[in-house]
């Protein structure tokens, strides 16, 4: 359902704002340009599909995904994958589509995302096919398993013979759509968020292996420990046994390496530091509730560090040190076994009952993972807890697209950076509210935001629109009732009905106008003027 139900049937081309695409029944692409502020063009049809799409019984939707300024991937829907050259899109003199590239790849799929780059002189398109399966295998679960297919085409020369071929073709597989899937600029990673993980698959034969130990895994292991970091510390938190009393502990710091053991067992924690520590200055101290806590002082400011111990995947990094609470929240599960222990107590740990109803999300938790593409092994892993997916908007085309989440009553958005390991997710906007006001809205389908964040936009299944724009100051002076105090600036909602009671296909949002695809319009909405 989340696949192909609640797909987004219109595409805007980031390079060329004011450019949207859409498939129609018949396998034409059409584009509509956006001329003189708020005049449509009729649409028009860039390119055909050969296939007759109408013999087809069990085909997905056709998708689109424009790589780059003059190169965009196609699916028919049916399994086969088009790579096509388009020229300079948005002008129609220069525009030619020509397809360079088609191959059947197997059972149908939709295209998540592409990129189109230069190695070694040589020019390549990678993919990300996202296909839903019937997992034979699978008895308890829901009897489908995800699959993201990665295929790169390179232009391959031979003998003066100039044709673009599959070079490489690597699969990953899960248990849930991913919310956001993305293949780095450079072709060389990969960032996925998903509710469950994603692994990859070295060859068929280790498929049931891999699927189990997968599964063994999710069911069994809690993180060994969290961690936190500031740009001038580090902070490890580790829950023990109720026996373990302070004697029973020691704690080894060198510059680069640490070791935690309790009484005669093997070290819990050990291993080389991701960069030095000043290990005189580092403590521990054993907290009220049974956990460990070991502070590490960074002997180079500044820096985020992406691991803690090198290789070890055992812990579990909280991404902002205000989250504190959340850290003993999360130990809590570990430390008893009830949620509620001792119902008399004045106050009971936190319990889904006390949350509002729009606070309580299907999901208790995503994780953000980057796969390196050479070894095929995640590098970085950063646990969402509730830090819910909103959407994933294009800011720059160049760039990965960004996603936003939830924190608390905000949503902040997030732009993914593959070259800066010190700085790979930095938080480039904020829509105050905006995470409490979409949590209510029960029959949201699709959210987007401008890509100069001026507002965020979402919209139901059916007719309604609605706008929040960013917070202006007041021209005239406004007092809040309730607090007797001054608001200098005030944030609007607004509701756009549309005259169609069709479903509503397909959503998009540039810096000025949002445009809402029904199945029989195409509708425009002005939301700020342009200069």
């Amino acid at each position: 359902m989340r696949a192909f139900g609640m797909y987004n049937y219109l595409h805007l081309d980031s390079w060329y704002q004011d450019n949207v695409y859409y498939i129609d029944q018949f396998g034409r692409v059409m584009n509509l340009s956006v001329t003189l502020d708020t005049a449509l063009q009729k649409p028009r049809e860039v390119f055909r599909l050969p296939t007759d799409l109408t013999a087809y019984d069990n085909r997905l939707c056709a998708s689109v995904h424009f790589s780059s300024s003059t190169w965009v991937t196609l699916s028919d829907g049916t399994g086969r994958l088009y790579l096509i050259k388009s020229g300079k899109r948005g002008n129609s003199a220069s525009e030619k589509w020509e397809i360079v590239f088609n191959e059947e790849l197997g059972s149908p799929f939709i295209i998540s995302h592409s990129v189109s780059f230069v190695k070694s002189d040589m020019h390549s398109v990678a993919v990300l096919l996202l296909r839903v399966d019937k997992d034979e295998l699978d008895t308890k679960g829901s009897g489908f398993h995800i699959t993201l297919e990665w295929v790169t085409v390179a232009e391959i020369s031979k003998e003066g013979d100039h044709r673009y071929e599959i070079v490489k073709r690597r699969v990953l597989q899960g248990k849930s759509v991913p919310h956001y899937a993305a293949i780095e600029p450079s072709g060389d990673g990969l960032m996925i968020v998903s509710y469950k993980p994603f692994k990859f698959m070295q060859d068929q034969d280790d498929k049931l292996e891999e699927n189990d130990s997968a599964k063994a895994e999710n069911e069994k292991k809690d993180p060994l420990y969290y961690w936190q970091q500031t740009e001038d510390d580090v902070t490890i938190t580790v829950h023990i046994p109720q026996d373990i009393t302070k004697d029973d502990i020691k704690v080894l710091f060198s510059p680069d390496n640490i070791c935690v053991i309790l009484k005669d067992q093997p070290p819990l924690m050990e291993g080389k530091l991701y960069s030095s520590v000043d290990h005189e200055s580092c403590t521990w101290i054993i907290k009220e509730n049974k956990s460990l806590e070991v502070s590490l002082i960074k002997k180079n400011e500044g820096p985020q560090w992406p691991e803690l111990i090198v290789g070890d995947t055992r812990g579990e990094f909280i991404m902002d040190s205000s989250q504190c609470s959340e850290i003993t929240e999360s130990l809590m599960h570990l430390t008893s076994e009830v949620m509620n222990p001792n119902p008399e107590k004045e106050n009971p740990p936190c319990n889904a009952q006390e949350l509002e109803e729009c606070d309580a999300f299907l999901e208790d938790s995503a994780s953000l993972c980057r796969f390196d593409g050479d070894t095929m092994k995640v590098t970085h892993v950063i646990n969402l807890g509730s830090n819910q997916y909103l959407f994933s908007v294009v800011v720059d085309p160049r760039e990965m697209p960004c996603f936003c989440l939830r924190h608390d009553v905000d949503a902040l958005l997030w732009q993914p950076h593959s070259d800066q390991p010190e700085n790979m997710w930095e938080h480039i906007a904020t829509f105050n509210a905006l995470g409490y006001v979409q949590a209510s809205k029960q029959d949201k389908k699709f959210m987007a935001c401008a890509p100069d964040y001026s507002y965020a936009a979402l919209c139901e299944c059916l007719r309604r629109v609605f706008i929040y724009r960013q917070p202006t100051p007041l021209s005239t002076v406004l007092y809040n009732r309730k607090e007797g105090r001054q608001v200098g600036q005030v944030a609007k909602q607004l509701v756009a009905t549309l005259e169609a009671s069709d479903p509503i296909l397909g959503f998009q949002a540039t810096n000025e106008r949002l445009f809402v695809l029904t199945t029989k319009t195409l509708f425009l909405i002005k939301v700020n003027s342009g200069n």
